[in-house]
């Protein structure tokens, strides 16, 4: 390459620069003016829209807490860990909000307030989908607060929906076991039931057996509560040990050590019981099953009092921090972000356009051109 071609080379390049910028300074009345123009009708447009209002409240969750019978839990033995197995919660906000989210309130929410007619949807699937985009609930990681926001383009629709949503989070916890206590009384309950089952059965047939001289001498008492205590420690066992495979692994430590004291719970059950074979055996095993459940409805009796207790403390305790109120501003259309952003669009549009249109005019051959401008003779009918 030649002194004289490097020498043109930034020369043109720079020739090219300036011609741009002469360009677009050529055409900047209709990048402004059309920008600006573009900004306004859209801010008219907007008009158009119906606006949008949201309502939001601010509530506190119920808490997981300390339980009262945490202490008496950890006298029972095997008892110990039988409710915290069968109520354990990961993340208790992540449920809330899920539960906010779920079909069913949603479903109740849509019959409430006749949302069918209101987003004028034919199908229910389709009412919920939009219902769930106007519906925003966020967790607070730190404080623990729940943030329901509604929107509608009814102010007092949007905060009357958005204080339902709390009614309708009270009415479902109060269906479901979400907190711990709930989950224990739950738990507790049941087994309640079943043992009092039993040991009426029990109490039957030991009352229908009778007494002998030989079941007297046995002194059935002492060994029979000694051997109905020994066998609810083996029940219980072998419930947390279920408890623990549900959620578990066979080979995890603590379910191993689980299964070995079940074992051993067994192993001196049936000690017991070969100890007690013998005379007036039939009367023994009859009394010792009834004080096996009697020993069980009372440890049920006991712990689901003290559920029942606690629920009582924290089950309830759904509290409003901030009520919903009607809202005084709509939220959208934002016509003044809607003009600009259209302004500033259109504006690069219209440079864009610009410079294609000068870029085309450098590189187009003479025979491009003609062929373009025949192009728009045709269009306009007047080739």
């Amino acid at each position: 390459m030649s002194e004289q071609t490097k020498a043109a080379a930034p020369q043109s390049a720079e020739m090219g620069g300036l011609d741009m910028l002469l360009e677009v300074a050529r055409h900047a009345r209709l990048i402004v003016v059309g920008g600006l123009a573009a900004g306004v009708l859209a801010v008219g447009l907007s008009y158009l829209v119906r606006p949008t209002f949201s309502a939001s409240t601010v509530l506190l969750p119920p808490q997981q807490q300390q339980s009262a019978a945490a202490s008496a839990l950890s006298s029972l033995g095997a008892l110990a860990g039988l409710a915290g197995g069968a109520a354990g919660v990961r993340t208790q906000l992540d449920q809330y909000v899920s539960i906010l989210l779920s079909r069913t309130v949603a479903d109740r929410m849509i019959e409430r307030f006749q949302l069918s007619a209101v987003y004028e949807e034919p199908l229910l699937m389709d009412v919920r989908r939009v219902f769930w985009t106007k519906l925003r609930v966020t967790a607070g990681r730190r404080d623990g607060l729940i943030t329901i926001e509604v929107d509608d383009h009814e102010p007092k629709r949007a905060a009357e929906m958005a204080a339902a949503m709390v009614e309708e989070f009270r009415r479902i916890t109060s269906e479901i076991a979400i907190t711990e206590a709930q989950q224990r009384k739950v738990f507790f309950e049941k087994h309640l039931a079943d043992t009092r089952d039993r040991l009426a059965a029990a109490q039957r047939t030991l009352q229908d057996s009778g007494l002998s001289a030989g079941s007297l001498k046995a002194e059935p008492k002492a060994a029979a509560e000694g051997y109905a205590r020994l066998q609810a420690e083996a029940t219980a066992a072998q419930v947390k040990l279920q408890a623990l495979l549900s959620s578990l692994t066979a080979n995890a430590p603590e379910v191993q050590q689980q299964q070995a004291v079940t074992s051993a719970l067994r192993q001196q059950l049936a000690r017991a019981e070969a100890s007690t074979s013998g005379e007036g055996s039939d009367y023994i095993s009859k009394y010792r099953e009834f004080k096996y459940q009697e020993t069980l409805f009372e440890l049920f009796s006991r712990q689901f009092e003290l559920a029942r207790v606690d629920e009582s403390r924290e089950g309830g305790l759904i509290q409003v921090v901030d009520a919903a109120v009607v809202p005084e501003k709509k939220i959208k259309p934002r016509r003044s972000i809607v003009g600009l952003v259209t302004s500033v669009l259109c504006g690069l549009g219209l440079l864009g356009f610009v410079l294609l249109r000068w870029r085309w005019r450098l590189t187009a051959s003479e025979a491009s051109r003609s062929k373009l401008g025949s192009l728009g003779l045709a269009l306009r009918g007047k080739a």
